[in-house]
């Protein structure tokens, strides 16, 4: 229990670190999650950062550069308060696609129908 605890405190206390390292301000994003969530959205212009809790205890934290687009997925562990980055990706490609994985119609075939008329 004392180190769930500490873990927690330690995932809070880097989300803080973050938050206020860049003067982070509540995102509509948000507000929109409500007030009865225990996920978590800051930003500002130079960093997005969104807590996740996760069903094992530990704690998701996603860190979002919009400019340099580029995130980092990191895991803090709830039981032993050890903080794990698991991902980091330069999405700029990613957002260049115009379809990957989608459900008919495409974007694609709603142009075809569109030049159409």
């Amino acid at each position: 229990m004392r180190n769930t605890t500490a873990g927690l405190l330690i995932g809070a206390g880097l989300a803080t670190a973050v938050a206020l390292a860049f003067s982070l301000r509540p995102s509509a994003q948000a507000q929109a999650l409500g007030a009865g969530s225990t996920s978590r959205v800051a930003s500002s212009e130079n960093v997005v950062v969104l807590t996740l809790p996760r069903e094992d205890g530990s704690q998701q934290l996603v860190v979002v550069d919009p400019s340099q687009r580029v995130m980092a997925v990191y895991q803090v562990d709830g039981t032993r308060g050890e903080l794990t980055l698991t991902s980091v990706r330069n999405f700029r490609w990613d957002l260049q696609m115009d379809e990957f994985n989608g459900t008919s119609p495409s974007p694609r075939e709603i142009r075809a129908m569109l030049d159409r008329r």
